[in-house]
């Protein structure tokens, strides 16, 4: 489960990742209870406008930065987002600190978060490949997921405590400090500890190349739209948990933090499982977005905010393990020099969806409740993964045939499908 943790690179990379992250999640959980509760009268569409602002970048960036990740070195790009990523988080908070911060201005500073995600997102994700061996990568982009939520389940809970006791703006402060770990952990970094990783030489035409890549993989393919669905009405669990927590179970800042801790009990466990279980399959993927849409709806019917919190758990579970199963796919059955693109092609679907759904989200919950806005997503997620599911079944022609061996213990399968067949055949017929 913790085999990456043999390599220096990456133990460095996990421990200075674990700190930001922590102060990521601290900053996301005072970003809309600022908005939510000082600078709205409780709008669930300026919450969701933030959302929308902060990942918009990633719809409209994704492409280049990913061709910049399979272009130029990837830990020099990443010393450069972080100390940006830190100075942003540092403004906002000293506007808020000085009672200068208006809707107007968290708005402005989401969108260049936003642009500086977009650039250190699929950087971030395929540097993975150059800390550890290939063969171990399936587990690093799984532990990655656990880092990430692991820091999920202390981030909130502090966060809420804290803005509590000192306000949201010190929050801020505390995020800025905390890129300085990542910082500081890519520079200890030898030069001899990383894996060499083919770069993308420069040439034109090499977005499209991506993209003609992509359309070629129908598993690929499959993968965007079924996240893509359950991040843009699914994955919005920042503004949905607000407006429970403050809506309709009348809670304050800490129980609303309290919530995503609660709910990184179940990410964690997913994330740590998936990197037991190795290299997934698209079969795993699917099966996992349909049950997270199932605890979704679930989730949505919870009576009370005890049990609210409690059916949080299953859904950061298969939340998680869909992602990490899904990221770790995305990146290993992938071309090593066409991976910055498709991941920031995956990336640009998994983030850049959340500007389109979020706001219809965030006006469900205002005009229909809070329930309805976590209840739609769910609905949503069952329909795209059972349609996938179908749409596999049928395209692939997915059949199971037994082999029998020469012995009389030796039982062999073999999995074939009609794309299978028809190279066999083409191969066949050239040999003829």
């Amino acid at each position: 489960m913790f085999a990456s943790l043999n390599h220096r690179a990456y133990r460095l990379w996990f421990a200075g990742a674990l700190v930001a992250n922590v102060g990521t999640w601290m900053q996301r959980i005072a970003q809309d209870w600022l908005v939510y509760t000082d600078l709205s009268a409780e709008s669930g569409i300026a919450i969701g406008t933030v959302t929308a602002l902060q990942f918009l970048p990633a719809l409209l960036l994704g492409p280049y930065a990913g061709l910049l990740a399979d272009r130029l070195p990837r830990r020099g790009l990443l010393m450069l987002t972080q100390a940006l990523m830190g100075l942003l988080a540092l403004g906002l908070g000293l506007l808020v600190l000085l009672g200068e911060a208006t809707l107007w201005h968290v708005w402005l500073f989401a969108l260049g978060l936003g642009v500086v995600s977009a650039l250190d997102n699929p950087v971030r994700q395929t540097f993975v490949a150059e800390l550890v061996p290939n063969e171990t990568l399936p587990n690093a982009v799984a532990l990655n997921s656990a880092s990430f939520n692991a820091a999920r389940l202390i981030g909130p809970a502090v966060s809420g405590l804290a803005i509590a006791a000192f306000g949201a703006g010190w929050v801020f402060v505390i995020n800025a400090v905390s890129f300085v770990f990542t910082i500081i952990a890519l520079l200890a970094m030898r030069t001899s500890d990383l894996v060499p990783v083919p770069h993308a030489e420069r040439a034109k035409g090499q977005l499209r190349e991506g993209f003609a890549y992509l359309r070629r993989r129908s598993d690929l393919m499959l993968i965007l739209v079924v996240i893509g669905v359950a991040s843009a009405f699914g994955l919005n669990f920042q503004m949905t948990s607000a407006m429970m927590a403050r809506s309709e179970f009348g809670q304050g800042a800490a129980d609303y933090g309290i919530l995503g801790s609660i709910m990184a009990i179940g990410s964690l466990a997913g994330a740590l499982l998936t990197a037991r279980l190795g290299k997934p399959r698209v079969r795993r993927i699917l099966v996992a977005s349909l049950l997270f849409g199932v605890t979704s709806c679930l989730m949505a019917m919870a009576p009370t905010y005890w049990t609210y919190a409690v059916a949080t758990i299953p859904v950061g579970f298969f939340t998680l393990t869909m992602l990490t199963s899904a990221n770790t796919y995305m990146q290993t059955s992938t071309a090593p020099e066409m991976r910055g693109r498709v991941m920031a092609f995956y990336l640009m679907v998994l983030l850049g969806s959340t500007p389109i759904g979020s706001p219809v989200v965030g006006w469900i919950g205002e005009t229909l409740g809070p329930r309805w806005s976590i209840g739609a997503g769910g609905i949503a997620t069952v329909v795209i993964a059972a349609v996938g599911m179908a749409w596999a079944r049928r395209r692939w022609d997915v059949e199971l045939h037994y082999v029998p061996g020469a012995a009389r213990r030796t039982q062999r399968f073999q999995v074939t499908s009609a794309a299978d067949r028809a190279r066999v055949d083409e191969a066949a017929q050239e040999v003829a």
